[in-house]
């Protein structure tokens, strides 16, 4: 028997971020592909949800077929974990790939760009170390033509980790691994300065110890998540590169009350025998398993609705932000896709005014034929109630940019759940269930393109 090719993921599968794996994989393998139009679809049993995907247009003879299922991380998971074997992976089997996509260049952010996601390919590398890590640049916007040093320096440590790049040019010349220690000192003294009031990240050297500063106090704790990435692969560069000795962070910010042993930094520091001057480490112990199926989580409605509009009808999204996933952009009807805005008023926020924030669906669809724009709100179906209160929110969200950029469409708005056994819906705000037995049940008011979507799907099994 051959191979199956199996993507577990927390993300909404993306066909271009496949068919960009899809040739990865070839090249590593030597084997020959061919990649059609890309289909994702769900597999119906009965004419209920596996909660198991199947991937079509790509064909290789060295592969059967190609499967999706979402899973949850038991913490800093990487996007994608890819296994190439027969049988549906269990917490025993070896990925070959840890991939990490995103969409997020230097020119939108120095720091989410690069350094937000280094912490993941340093838990990773604890569980799989043989698998392949792959940070994946799925860009939608234009890259930026001279990179910021920040994403230089924090490119090269990932490549001294091994992990590999896909997606975007980098000059070779400037992109290589750091050699030494003391390279990635001086090119991090060398960098620009933090502005004043910012505590730089610096490391200074002694003769029995490294010091790193850098602030972890963010939100009342220890959240500050690109230096926890920053720090974090820095300090596993230092590791790798020889450095035996003590490596302390200093200027952290942080009090021992914040110092937990489920925190991944904690977990890591564990791992890399790295300290916080002043404080005391404790002895933390990483999850047995480093992923699980996700069987309850509000996303998988949300993302069975979006991957079946998209595979079974001409609606597709303008904009995704389904749970624990990376926020899209805005796709307008012309032009550009748009970032999204966390305030109206940036300066109204900071001075106190929590009506500036701009509160975003989880998932925004349109249907092109009906020209109706759907706001969608995600929700476990314990918490309905408090999805249909939730669709009264999004007023900034549709004048800022749906009415805009749609000026000549409907808007409505609807709740998709997940979970429960039930096999009925009374609240005319709910547009979709897929319940914990895979059954995919309609709202009384569903909206069209949910019913076109769910009737092409059932036709299509039987």
């Amino acid at each position: 028997m051959k191979n199956n090719l199996w993507f577990l993921t927390e993300e909404r599968p993306k066909k271009e971020v496949l068919a960009t794996i899809f040739q990865k994989f070839s090249k590593d393998y030597g084997f020959a592909v061919f990649i059609d139009t890309i289909r994702i679809f769900p597999i119906l049993e009965n004419d209920k949800f596996t909660f198991t995907y199947e991937v079509t247009g790509f064909r290789c003879n060295k592969v059967n077929r190609v499967f999706i299922k979402t899973v949850s991380g038991n913490s800093s998971f990487t996007d994608f974990l890819i296994f190439y074997q027969q049988h549906e992976p269990t917490q025993n089997d070896k990925p070959i790939y840890a991939i990490e996509e995103t969409k997020t260049d230097d020119k939108e952010s120095r720091n989410t760009g690069v350094y937000q996601r280094c912490s993941k390919f340093v838990f990773v590398d604890n569980y799989f170390p043989n698998a392949k890590k792959i940070m994946l640049y799925n860009l939608q916007i234009e890259q930026k033509e001279n990179p910021t040093e920040t994403y230089i320096f924090g490119t090269k440590l990932l490549l001294t980790l091994g992990v590999e790049i896909l997606g975007k040019k980098l000059d070779s010349k400037t992109f290589t691994p750091f050699k030494s220690i003391n390279e990635i000192i001086d090119f991090k003294g060398n960098m620009r300065k933090a502005p004043k009031g910012n505590i730089p990240i610096l490391l200074t050297k002694s003769k029995d110890k490294i010091e790193i500063s850098g602030r972890l106090f963010k939100s009342d704790g220890l959240s500050h998540d690109p230096n926890i990435g920053a720090l974090s692969i820095i300090s596993n560069a230092l590791r790798l590169l020889g450095w035996k000795k003590k490596i302390e962070i200093t200027k952290h910010g942080l009090e021992q009350k914040h110092v937990g042993k489920t925190n991944k930094f904690i977990q890591i520091a564990n791992k890399l025998n790295v300290s916080l001057k002043g404080l005391n480490v404790p002895k933390a112990e990483m999850a047995k398993d480093y992923w699980k199926y996700d069987k309850d989580g509000e996303k998988l409605g949300t993302i069975f609705i979006h991957l079946v509009v998209e595979n079974f009808t001409q609606g597709y999204s303008i904009f995704e932000n389904h749970a624990g996933s990376e926020k899209g952009y805005f796709i307008p009807l012309k032009g550009e896709p748009i970032p999204l805005a966390k305030y109206k008023d940036r300066e109204k926020y900071k001075a106190g005014d929590k009506s500036e924030i701009i509160n975003i669906p989880d998932l925004v669809l349109v249907d092109l034929s009906n020209k109706i724009v759907i706001d969608i709100e995600g929700k476990k179906y314990q918490f309905r109630k408090n999805g249909i209160e939730e669709l009264a929110g999004y007023d900034a969200f549709d004048e800022i940019y749906v009415k805009k950029h749609y000026p000549k469409f409907k808007i409505t708005r609807t709740v998709v759940l997940y979970g429960s056994p039930k096999e009925k819906l009374i609240e005319i705000e709910i547009g979709f269930l897929l319940n914990q037995n895979g059954q995919l049940i309609l709202g009384v008011k569903a909206p069209k393109l949910f019913q076109e979507a769910i009737k092409n799907l059932l036709d299509f099994w039987n």
